[in-house]
């Protein structure tokens, strides 16, 4: 059944997908449509760079096409599928770090902006210093609002080792961002990032600028 432009394609997910296994050419396209938004957040948020993360989304959604027939149903298909980019960033990121680095002849360092000027890029640093696992756990959970319970499902952990993951990133966060903190107690301007403190990262400063990211 082809869905028509403009018409809403009344299926479920679960229907696109065996949909597309049967041999419909447009039902897997309907279902990147409906959440390539937020797959794409989950990327770009969880690698830090967004001609990584663009690839990362495109070598997903490959092996998503490809690998469709395997689905067992055990999960959501958006679970399934956030499963799937996860997966492709993180093993991005882990071949990126495993690449020897040349050392880059010194040169006059500029000075470093000041943090108020651009929380979110300050922000977005910290998070791409972290560990990659603690990284991608606080991406779902804190910036993408995942339960631990379906964040633990795209992961494929326990719901305690998620929430181990959070809570390290979050103390390294705080570690790491501690100087905005302290510039708003003490009255120095600060950007509404920085001041919209989310409860859910553990007081971390600037949390509400890490992720506001555009589409691809």
């Amino acid at each position: 059944m082809g869905g028509e432009p403009g018409v809403r394609d009344p299926r479920d997910d679960a229907a696109l997908l065996r949909a597309h296994t049967a041999g419909d050419a447009g039902a897997f396209a309907e279902l990147v449509r409906r959440h390539r938004d937020r797959l794409w957040a989950v990327a770009v948020r969880t690698i830090g760079d967004r001609e990584e993360a663009a690839d990362a989304l495109q070598d997903a959604l490959l092996s998503a096409y490809r690998a469709a027939d395997r689905f067992r149903g055990d999960a959501a298909v958006t679970t399934w599928l956030h499963r799937i980019v996860v997966n492709s960033c993180l093993d991005r990121m882990r071949r990126r770090q495993s690449r020897p680095t040349v050392p880059l002849p010194e040169v006059e360092r500029t000075p470093a902006p000041p943090v108020d000027r651009d929380t979110a890029i300050v922000v977005r640093a910290a998070l791409a210093q972290l560990p990659v696992d603690q990284r991608a756990a606080l991406v779902l959970v804190d910036l993408q609002g995942y339960p631990v319970a379906e964040a633990a499902q795209i992961l494929d952990v326990a719901e305690g080792t998620v929430k181990s993951r959070c809570a390290r990133g979050r103390a390294k966060l705080a570690l790491l961002l501690g100087h905005l903190q302290e510039r708003d107690r003490s009255g120095a301007r600060n950007p509404a990032g920085a001041r919209d403190v989310s409860s859910r990262t553990g007081n971390t400063p600037g949390s509400a600028a890490i992720g506001k990211e555009g589409g691809p």
